[in-house]
């Protein structure tokens, strides 16, 4: 039996829900049902489905063009670069190696890579760093085309890898190391336990063990399951939240919102550019993971085992405080740089540290190491 229409009931406007939330597909039903009956309202039913539909499609388009553009950019940006080499204990591990001088090894922090970490030396050390010095910066375990263990990815199994990539480039004079956030455990770590291969020690903001440490800080994305298991294992996720959520990016990031409205344009494009780098996140997604893993259960380091100078600087508005004061109370001698404010990027005072890294520097380098050197 065919039900028809009552040509005798006025229709409602409320059919025009339907093209509404169902596009073409509820204007094509409506203006069936409603053609026989109110032939000016199917119309527009259809019509506004149509219209709908068309709009709906085209914003998708522009956002796919868009999202496929920055992150071929982003793919291309990692495609070059960086050298693989093949260590005797970890297999390939992937670095960047650029300047002439004096070596650093430039260990990068959570979402990073040897991009990133090219970016650590600049922003603690100055722009012009690589023009007087050798920066190494490697790829940590799961990060880009340095491959995750299969067994113990510890920061002090991190350590190791760090001595053989050293080795497998032949470096045998001493380095400065700076390690920036998470970075910083595998840096102390290596520091400790390869003494004969560090001049100076750099800790930037440094995640680092305390007894009163917490949880806080970059564990945070291992704790937000929508965040770890979602939006970190998908590029397209990552970079809607980057262009929708721009400032709370920054705020995860470790710099409060009162601190974003001082923010200078250089810190404010060296902060976006930091979040861009993140990209693509599914090539870096093992290695945040292992650095939440990592954070969570910290470990004691035998710090007074460190016998190079070492500085460490850190701002008293962010939770990685208490870790930097405690290291530098338990390492020999060790130099604590420490601001008020600046939350996590030490937003307001980047060139009062970058002065005081380069004094310190400059102080306790070698300065045979000044020269030319890889094999002396």
């Amino acid at each position: 039996m065919t039900i028809k229409p009552d040509v005798n009931v006025k229709r409602s406007r409320l059919w025009y829900l339907l093209p509404i939330f169902l596009g073409v597909i509820g204007g094509v039903a409506a203006y069936f049902y409603l053609r026989a009956s109110d032939p000016t309202l199917a119309k527009s039913s259809l019509w506004l489905g149509i219209i709908l539909s068309a709009v709906v499609a085209a914003l998708a388009l522009a956002i796919y063009i868009a999202y496929a553009r920055d992150i071929a950019a982003a793919k291309e940006k990692i495609s070059s670069g960086s050298n693989v080499i093949n260590t005797a204990q970890f297999g390939p591990v992937e670095y960047a190696d650029v300047g002439d001088g004096a070596p650093i090894l430039a260990i990068h922090g959570t979402g990073g890579g040897f991009d990133q970490g090219l970016l650590t030396a600049k922003s603690f050390m100055g722009d012009s760093i690589t023009d007087t010095h050798r920066v190494i910066a490697p790829s940590r375990f799961g990060y880009l085309k340095t491959p995750m263990p299969s067994d113990d990815r510890s920061p002090a199994v991190q350590a190791d890898a760090h001595a053989a990539l050293l080795d497998a480039l032949g470096i045998k004079a001493k380095v400065t190391v700076i390690g920036a956030s998470a970075g910083a455990l595998s840096a102390a770590e290596f520091a400790a336990k390869y003494p004969d291969k560090v001049s100076v020690l750099v800790l930037a903001v440094p995640a680092a063990w305390s007894p009163d440490a917490g949880s806080e800080g970059s564990a945070e994305i291992g704790s937000n399951d929508f965040i770890m298991n979602t939006v970190l294992r998908s590029d397209f996720m990552m970079w809607a939240i980057t262009k929708m959520a721009g400032d709370q990016m920054i705020s995860f990031l470790g710099v409060p919102a009162e601190l974003q409205q001082s923010m200078t344009p250089k810190e404010r494009e060296n902060t976006e550019r930091l979040i861009q780098m993140i990209q693509p996140v599914s090539q870096r997604y093992e290695g945040i993971k292992q650095d939440a893993d990592n954070h969570q259960n910290r470990q004691w380091i035998a710090l007074e085992q460190i016998t190079a100078p070492t500085i460490i600087v850190d701002a008293k508005d962010v939770v990685t405080y208490p870790g930097s004061k405690y290291t530098a109370e338990h390492i020999p001698n060790a130099k604590l740089v420490e601001f008020e404010t600046g939350g996590h990027l030490l937003i307001g005072h980047g060139d009062e540290a970058i002065a005081a890294i380069l004094q310190f520097i400059q102080m306790h380098e070698s300065p045979a190491l000044v020269v030319h050197n890889t094999d002396s």
